[in-house]
């Protein structure tokens, strides 16, 4: 994905409060249930970074987050990043209160052009993944718990 990419946007309903939704997004011992299980620790505050690695066929990922933003339970932007490629971007989730449900709205905004020819790169992967995390994963999560 390239910085003249527009942007990722997508939206995803859960009948969920949104201090249930906001919760799993943002506490690490529900971020490791059906998010990345490897995330070593995760604060919901300004300035916090975490570091962790995921195998995808003969790669290494290690993930890098910065959370950047914050308004607690409405909003969370962090930075995404790789260590060992080049390329960054933001990831801004925010919720609205819906009737009977919370909406959250995924925004994916590229600071830094992703290195071409890594599969895990392109947009329509990058489309799915969320739709996994959070269509799939967070919408399973979020059913049996509330």
């Amino acid at each position: 994905m390239k910085t003249t990419d527009p942007p990722i946007e997508l939206e995803f309903r859960y009948g969920a409060s949104m201090e249930q939704v906001w919760s799993a997004l943002t506490v690490h011992s529900e971020m490791i249930q059906w998010y990345f299980e490897k995330i070593p620790s995760f604060e919901a505050r300004v300035g916090f970074t975490t570091e962790f690695p995921v195998s995808s066929e003969e790669r290494t990922f290690t993930h890098h987050w910065k959370v950047t933003e914050l308004i607690p339970k409405e909003k969370i932007i962090y930075n995404w990043s790789y260590k060992e490629y080049t390329g960054n971007s933001d990831l801004i989730l925010e919720l609205v209160e819906g009737t009977n449900e919370t909406i959250v709205h995924l925004k994916v905004v590229i600071r830094e052009s992703f290195i071409d020819g890594i599969p895990e790169f392109k947009r329509e992967n990058c489309i799915g993944g969320w739709n996994y995390f959070l269509g799939g994963n967070l919408a399973a999560y979020l059913a049996k718990t509330t």
